[in-house]
């Protein structure tokens, strides 16, 4: 490889911080979701890691944050090194999200390469981390819109899985593939024939492309989204931020990045995608939780039993006669279920929603 090809002196990292991880209810809420959360035991929290893990790549003064009006306080606490905050009056998904630090990154350096990447995901292997987005950055100069596939480890249906082709041939990118084709989450019988095929990874989310190459995409494939975002990245370095912001952003698309540029600029054959050969989760629900080895509580109390207890307010636990039990505590809620049900949590605060308990979700 040569130094050209792997420099990311001009290379920006973008970081979505929303959501509400309602499959991880009650520890994760709207007001405290789970990227603002310590989760792995680590001692920082899935936003915190995540920087750990950027920072020495980019800088701190090349890594951007987005989130909305309602966690940019916590996010700035702590992140106190942070000096590139974008706060969203409302959420309208991925492609808004990423597409404003894009336009923004863009107005100010015209040549920015950028990658996304998710505010509470759990990786292990940061060098093998390295490696991957210094190839998607050699993909992005080739003006490819370049992701990061992790090899599946089980057959799961809770993912969108990429079917990767041919190498490319990239200088500083060598394992760097054509994509044939995104998937939507698979049945459980398509799900365990992709990870017995090695062309297949599961779509983690990661996007590296040079800014404006995102936004000439968008400019053709959702060019209402596109007109809104240069109206506020114009505005955005002057006094009226806010009014423009007030003013467009509620108007703007509700789309996904995958469904808004990532699945239709496959299908030219602008997409590329490098295999991720490290450790990853998302920690979606309570079953990827203890597959990251989270412990329970110290002090639960187990009687021919095991699972998972996390008890947040200190109460005591005990289990008696249960096998694969998950119980989440805090101070005015209590969660239990089962690994098997453990994606229907998310059900939960859809319920308490409906009968109008707003304060527990």
């Amino acid at each position: 490889m040569t130094d050209a090809a792997t420099s990311l002196h001009d290379f920006h990292a973008i970081v979505p911080a929303g959501g509400a991880g309602t499959r991880l209810w009650p520890l994760s809420r709207q007001a405290r979701p789970k990227f603002l959360l310590d989760l792995t035991g680590s001692g920082r929290t899935l936003l915190q890691s995540t920087w750990d893990r950027l920072e020495p790549l980019v800088g701190a003064e090349r890594i951007h944050v987005v989130t909305g009006v309602a966690h940019a306080g916590a996010v700035h606490e702590q992140l106190p090194d942070l000096t590139r905050l974008l706060v969203e009056p409302s959420p309208r998904e991925s492609m808004p999200a990423i597409g404003l630090a894009a336009a923004v990154i863009a107005h100010r350096d015209p040549d920015a390469i950028i990658g996304s990447f998710a505010a509470d995901h759990v990786i292990q292997d940061d060098a093998a981390f390295a490696d991957a987005v210094r190839q998607a950055v050699a993909a992005a100069r080739r003006g490819l819109v370049a992701t990061i596939g992790i090899a599946p480890t089980e057959p799961s249906t809770a993912f969108g899985y990429i079917e990767a082709g041919e190498p490319l041939g990239i200088d500083g990118g060598p394992d760097v593939r054509t994509i044939v084709r995104f998937v939507e989450k698979p049945d459980a019988e398509t799900a365990a024939g992709y990870v017995a095929d090695p062309a297949f990874s599961w779509n983690a989310g990661m996007f590296v492309v040079r800014a404006q190459v995102l936004l000439d995409h968008l400019a053709r494939l959702q060019p209402g989204l596109h007109a809104g975002l240069m109206r506020i990245a114009a505005g955005w370095d002057t006094s009226d931020r806010d009014d423009v912001m007030a003013g467009v952003w509620p108007s703007l698309t509700r789309i996904a990045i995958d469904h808004a540029v990532a699945e239709p600029v496959s299908l030219e054959g602008g997409m590329a995608v490098v295999p991720g050969r490290f450790g990853w989760n998302d920690i979606g629900d309570f079953a990827a939780l203890t597959d990251i080895g989270a412990t329970s509580t110290p002090g639960t109390v187990w009687v021919d039993a095991d699972g998972l207890v996390v008890a947040a307010d200190g109460t005591q636990v005990a289990v008696v006669g249960l096998r694969g039990v998950v119980v989440a505590r805090t101070a005015d809620a209590l969660l239990v279920t089962t690994r098997e049900y453990a994606q229907r949590v998310k059900e939960v605060p859809a319920a308490l929603a409906a009968a109008g308990r707003a304060d527990l979700q």
